[in-house]
């Protein structure tokens, strides 16, 4: 068995725990000047009226952001992957709709801004890509264990 198994209140630390693993996808298409629809739209701040989005902010962020983002894709889809049972409580938080809206939103954003940016050395854009082309290997791996998990296996058992 896991933890889970042993310790059943831990799904109710993971439902706690689930509105701030989308925060995750949220802060990411703020820092790219993207809105999420169904996000809850807080008023702006004139001063963050300034356009920013990921072809026109500093490489050094554009890093940022993609490694963190390669970074949480991996680690859910790891969770996801040895503990599918997690799938349930994930989707009470509509997190299939709400990863295909951050996905839609801001991936091809991300790949077109790392595609058009003039690069110092090449090794910086051929790091940048693969993250970010792994970041959606594993976003649609992620979907997919849901979708079989949530919808698929019911029909089957």
């Amino acid at each position: 068995g896991n933890i889970f198994t042993q310790q059943p209140s831990y799904f109710s630390d993971l439902d706690e725990t689930l509105p701030t693993v989308l925060q995750v996808f949220n802060n990411i298409l703020h820092k790219c000047g993207l809105q999420c629809e169904g996000a809850s739209a807080e008023p702006q701040k004139l001063e963050e009226k300034v356009s920013v989005s990921p072809g026109n902010m500093p490489l050094q962020e554009l890093k940022d952001i993609v490694l963190y983002l390669c970074d949480t894709c991996t680690t859910l889809w790891a969770f996801l992957d040895v503990f599918p049972l997690a799938c349930q409580t994930f989707q009470k938080h509509e997190f299939c709709y709400r990863l295909a809206s951050f996905y839609e939103l801001a991936v091809p954003e991300l790949e077109s801004a790392i595609k058009k940016r003039h690069y110092e050395d090449n090794s910086v854009f051929a790091d940048l890509w693969r993250r970010i082309s792994h970041s959606r290997k594993k976003m649609i791996e992620v979907f997919h264990i849901l979708i079989n998990q949530v919808c698929l296996q019911p029909i089957l058992e």
